[in-house]
């Protein structure tokens, strides 16, 4: 058994549950234990469970037969440390007792499984002393400096079931079928979910749409026989005037919104081509079930270079795949930033080829 820097850390799931962060957790206690002999805490409800003392201690049989379970065996929450304005005890604040809990509980590290919220938070704890490693969870794979992010894979393949079941309901129907999936601020599911399940019509976030466009496509389909298409939409994607706006009133805007963007793009595309049209938001499904095979490999693999990178003392950085091979990258590289899909993206290219229509 190597000699390891750390003997004891916490390891908490936060942000938006995804498939594979059972997997990740697997893959870091049991290279943790069986490796270097570590002791693994787990820290329940994410952040919030690290200002509330909620933990336990994590033994092997904990992690019998996770790999194949979705969601997380820890709890998550959305809790923001460094925005919670909560006055505890003594005048402490949530970073305080973070900072107390991490000292209590004889933590020599901390390994935070979550998207761009979580690891930004980690950098700032880093900041405060803590010694943090990081792993990329999100099924919107917009986190930078990774190729790709565990729970991805498997999102898509849950979208583009939807897509194919949906084709057979619109060849019957003859009907628009607009299917909304997730993505705020980026727009690698809608693209990738929506290629592969021969999406007519793929509306993401970095290209801003107009109703025209896609009118234009969906009558010239009309014109040549087909009676039915099928339009992707990413929750985040914006129309040519939303695009123009500032956050403030882009936000503004939304809140305005009776329904999401998909039911919008509905009315629009009716009142633009006379066809019927028709909405199915899958929500939260995207997130759930069984983890993909890709998703409970690569989750694995970030689960142990974690785990090394503890033995190590490599702190401040998160796993990453870079060009097919595994390694760290500085939180501080990350904090804050978004992943957007490039306008040349090779799937972009691609489906413009195969003749999909992006609205511009």
């Amino acid at each position: 058994m190597e000699q390891s820097k750390v003997k004891r850390f916490g390891i908490l799931t936060s942000g938006g549950d995804a498939p594979g962060l059972n997997a990740a957790i697997r893959g870091v206690a049991r290279t943790a234990m069986d490796e270097f002999g570590m002791e693994v805490i787990g820290i329940e409800n994410g952040y919030r469970g690290l200002i509330e003392g909620k933990c336990r201690k994590l033994e092997p049989e904990d992690f019998s037969g996770i790999l194949t379970r979705g969601g997380t065996i820890l709890g998550t929450s959305r809790e923001k440390p460094f925005k919670n304005y909560t006055i505890y005890e003594n005048g402490k604040t949530a970073v305080d007792k973070i900072k107390e809990n991490y000292k209590n509980w004889g933590l020599d590290a901390l390994v935070i499984l979550g998207g761009n919220g979580t690891n930004t938070t980690g950098w700032l704890l880093q900041q405060e002393g803590l010694n943090v490693v990081g792993l990329p969870k999100t099924i919107d794979n917009d986190l930078v400096m990774t190729d790709v992010t565990f729970g991805f894979h498997t999102a898509v393949s849950i979208a583009t079931d939807a897509i194919d079941r949906i084709h057979t309901t619109a060849h019957s129907h003859n009907r628009i079928m607009i299917i909304e999936v997730m993505g705020h601020k980026a727009g690698w599911l809608a693209l990738h979910a929506g290629v592969a399940g021969g999406g007519d019509v793929i509306l993401i976030p970095e290209i801003p749409y107009k109703i025209e466009s896609i009118a234009k496509h969906l009558e010239k389909r009309r014109d040549a026989g087909k009676e039915f298409s099928i339009v992707v939409v990413a929750e985040g994607a914006l129309s040519e005037e939303e695009a123009l706006m500032d956050k403030k009133t882009l936000k503004k805007n939304r809140l305005a919104m009776k329904h999401s963007i998909a039911y919008r793009v509905a009315e629009e595309l009716e009142a633009a081509t006379g066809l019927e049209a028709r909405v199915t938001v899958l929500g939260y499904v995207q997130r759930g079930g069984i983890p993909v095979a890709q998703d409970r490999a690569l989750a694995t693999l970030f689960g142990t270079e974690a785990a090394h990178m503890l033995a190590r003392g490599d702190f401040g950085k998160m796993v990453a795949l870079q060009n097919g091979k595994v390694c760290g990258v500085p939180l501080e590289d990350i904090a804050k930033k978004i992943k957007k899909v490039p306008l040349d993206d090779q799937m972009v290219l691609a489906g413009r080829e195969v003749g999909t229509c992006f609205g511009d």
